[in-house]
């Protein structure tokens, strides 16, 4: 009995100690299942071991966007078809997906609620739900013309009805307009645009259209040396380039934009890029900025106020463009810090804001940026110095073919956190400062 007893102490004791750590699950809460989303959950559940990490990725939309190719729907160059999936395609196996709106989150505890009712706990959260547009912001935008003579395509809806507007119009004041900054893909109103002059030609009918680039920039970009090439690149193509416009009002009667000192632009056609904001649920937690957008390190890409909370994406307020090649770079410097903030040691990686952009400027021909938080986009050479073979701030038949090669790359490899072969930090080999 006295052997008995010592023996089933001692394996008591050992099934204490063991149940709690096998019960004991750390918990990733990831918010967005769209590009940053999708890629972190990827690369997270390759790296978190099952046994301890339960990793939940929650979106409200059942279906995953190839956003870049809404550009060319409206022209004809893809199908809906092309860059519409599945989201559950995508995820890995070891992730729970919940389809559900986010209600609110509550980072003081550490809770996410759902519209359904469901209440999610987390230990970390990754917030990458993205910007949308946000037509309402602007008197008159949504009124009776929405998708009738003006048009956006930013989302499916939008792209698939300009579509058909575009095979339908035969002259006039064609307009590409934007409301104001930020905005994801901020070279996307270019290259529509450039895409539309291209189209024009085509179809034989460009003198009888108007095409005008309406900005609240004071040129064509943001950068001086790609704002002075692409602004040059609008008078070879007869594009008026129309700056300082910052629209008070959209008058559906009369069919012009009204900006706040009183100038007008006529359209028969408009293009437009509403006000983009972050993801309400943002502003009901109390987590955002004006525009829902998440106060964000920008070189550690965790949240400032929460230290379990990471941000990736356009849903952050970091200063760089909300593009796709952005939540690529940063979404390597989240991973590493993520890495390394689950073991309490210090967030090292450090994002430098890098950004690298194809720029269609009409079919069959393209240019390419590439800048971070401190250098603008320079020319010179692409990702080799001399041999290249991309040339930047210049136009040419491969850049564009760069262009429409990176969707393949988009399904196969960057959503699915498989390697990319492009730097995260930028470089300035093949770049010319002078």
């Amino acid at each position: 009995m006295h052997i008995f007893a010592k023996r089933f102490t001692a394996v008591s004791i050992k099934s204490v100690i063991q149940i709690p750590n096998r019960l004991k699950m750390n918990k990733l809460v990831i918010l967005g299942a769209g590009t940053g989303g999708t890629l972190m959950a990827n690369k997270l559940r390759k790296k978190l071991s099952r046994s301890e990490w339960e990793i939940t990725i929650v979106d409200k939309e059942p279906e995953h966007y190839y956003q870049p190719g809404f550009l060319f729907i409206p022209f004809g160059i893809y199908q809906s078809r092309q860059v519409v999936k599945p989201k559950r395609r995508f995820l890995p196996k070891g992730v729970s997906y919940i389809e559900a709106a986010i209600e609110k989150v509550m980072p003081e505890s550490n809770e996410v609620f759902l519209a359904d009712g469901t209440n999610l706990n987390y230990d970390y959260l990754i917030i990458a739900t993205g910007t949308d547009i946000v037509p309402s912001e602007t008197p008159g935008l949504d009124g009776n013309q929405w998708h009738k003579s003006i048009f956006d395509f930013y989302t499916i809806k939008g792209a698939e009805s300009l579509s058909r507007a575009i095979d339908g119009f035969n002259g006039g004041n064609f307009v590409v307009s934007l409301v104001e900054l930020p905005f994801k893909c901020p070279v996307a109103p270019l290259e529509f645009a450039f895409l539309a002059d291209s189209y024009f030609k085509k179809k034989g009918i460009r003198d009888k259209v108007n095409i005008s680039y309406v900005t609240p920039l004071s040129g064509a970009f943001t950068k001086p040396k790609a704002t002075r090439m692409l602004g040059d690149l609008m008078k070879q193509k007869n594009i008026t380039l129309i700056p300082d416009f910052n629209i008070e009002q959209v008058d559906n009667d009369s069919k012009k934009l009204v900006s706040y000192d009183g100038r007008e632009v006529p359209f028969d056609l408009l293009t437009v890029v509403p006000v983009n904001m972050g993801a309400e649920y943002v502003g009901r937690s109390g987590m955002g900025d004006d525009l829902n957008f998440v106060p964000t390190n920008k070189h550690t890409l965790q949240s400032e106020k929460w230290d379990n909370v990471f941000v990736l994406g356009d849903a952050a307020n970091i200063p760089t463009s909300k593009a796709g090649s952005v939540v690529h770079f940063a979404a390597e410097i989240l991973y590493e810090n993520f890495l390394l903030a689950i073991k309490g040691k210090p967030l090292l990686a450090k994002f430098d804001g890098h950004a690298n952009c194809f720029i269609i400027t009409g079919i069959g021909e393209g240019t390419l940026i590439d800048f971070n938080y401190d250098v603008e986009p320079l020319p010179g050479t692409f990702p080799l110095p001399v041999i290249g073979p991309m040339k930047l701030l210049k136009v040419n038949r491969l850049n564009y073919w760069g262009k429409m090669a990176f969707k393949w790359a988009y399904w196969n490899l960057l959503i699915k956190g498989r390697h990319m072969p492009i730097s995260t930090h930028m470089s300035m080999a093949g770049k010319k400062a002078g």
